[in-house]
């Protein structure tokens, strides 16, 4: 059987209907016996042996003439692990919610005829770039330099925490260059809701606790500091930029969540995040981590691969906060997958 490339839709004659779509979930009926199906179809049919060639084209001329390597590379991984997809093209039967996505992917067992989407795939090269805003209710299928493909699950996140805020007041603190120290109610806070690190060292019982510059602008706001909340974030401003207020509007939004949020230095995050607290006596481990950019961020996949391998090495999520200027906060949540 050849094909027939017309306005970047391949045309299958005969009996392609009963032979492609409805056995095997390939294409779009035209009526009758005939079939179209888009060029990454028709050259998973090439690979296969089931037609014989496109206008005379065989794999190697279709895929060069289509730019469908890539697209060909997922499409064939996902057949071979059993799965029926249609490419995201209008018209397409199933594909009419496919903004975003190159492929919608069926549970195993159903086809497009069935209506149920397991996945909305968008597909790109290591070396492309992601604009955040494509993000959430879509699998990215990232291809590397080698060929080798890797799935990642972006959704949209609530964070959410059992602790429960205790605030005392007016406590004796002081700015000292990019921390605040706190004098009095040093155990209060530290035991309660995990504020800060003694001075000390973390093993020490008594003396002054140091407090980030967020976590002072937070307190003092509370008015559980004797400290003007605009000094705080002033300083702020000055150490790091505008980009303070917006980890500010992402701290204040996790606390508020019932969340404790810790510095993700060591974890080359913005925070490390508690969601299970009652006292730092009982502390488990963050559940995860948080990196804070801003609506209209570009992830480049290498990247956006190191830090979801690093929380998932250290068993945590991983979570961005698209932080607007005004502190406006979208959840995104980004993880590994294995379809």
């Amino acid at each position: 059987m050849q094909g027939r490339l017309e306005d970047g839709v391949v045309h299958l004659p005969g009996d392609a209907r009963q032979r492609f779509h409805d056995s095997r979930g390939y294409g779009r009926p035209t009526g009758g016996n005939d079939l179209e199906v888009a060029p990454v179809e028709a050259a998973h049919l090439l690979s296969r042996g089931d037609i014989d060639g496109v206008d005379g084209m065989g794999l190697r001329e279709l895929l060069a003439r289509t730019g469908t390597t890539l697209d060909f590379v997922v499409y064939k991984d996902l057949r071979d692990r059993g799965f029926y997809l249609s490419p995201a093209r209008e018209g397409w039967p199933g594909v009419d919610d496919a903004t975003d996505a190159d492929f919608l992917v069926y549970p195993r067992g159903k086809g497009p005829w069935d209506g149920v989407v397991e996945y909305r795939m968008h597909v790109v090269g290591e070396r492309e770039s992601i604009p955040v805003s494509s993000l959430g209710e879509t699998v990215l299928a990232i291809v590397d330099e080698d060929g080798d493909l890797t799935y990642f699950d972006t959704e949209g996140y609530e964070p959410e925490g059992s602790a429960v805020e205790d605030l005392p007041s007016g406590l004796d603190a002081e700015l000292l260059s990019d921390r605040a120290l706190l004098w009095d109610g040093v155990d209060h806070l530290y035991q309660q809701g995990f504020y800060g690190q003694r001075l000390y060292g973390r093993n020490a019982d008594s003396g002054p606790l140091q407090l980030s510059l967020l976590e002072a602008a937070y307190l003092a706001r509370n008015d559980a500091l004797d400290i003007a909340e605009p000094d705080v974030v002033a300083r702020g401003r000055d150490v790091e930029g505008d980009r303070f207020d917006r980890r500010l509007a992402v701290y204040t939004a996790l606390r508020e969540a019932g969340t404790v949020p810790k510095s993700g230095f060591k974890f080359g995050s913005d925070f490390r995040v508690y969601t299970d607290f009652e006292t730092v006596s009982d502390l488990s481990h963050s559940a995860f981590l948080v990196r804070v950019v801003t609506p209209d961020h570009t992830f480049v996949p290498r990247d956006l691969s190191l830090d979801v391998r690093l929380a998932g090495g250290v068993r945590k999520r991983m979570v961005f906060a698209l932080t607007d200027a005004k502190g406006e906060i979208d959840w995104l949540s980004v993880s590994r997958l294995t379809p």
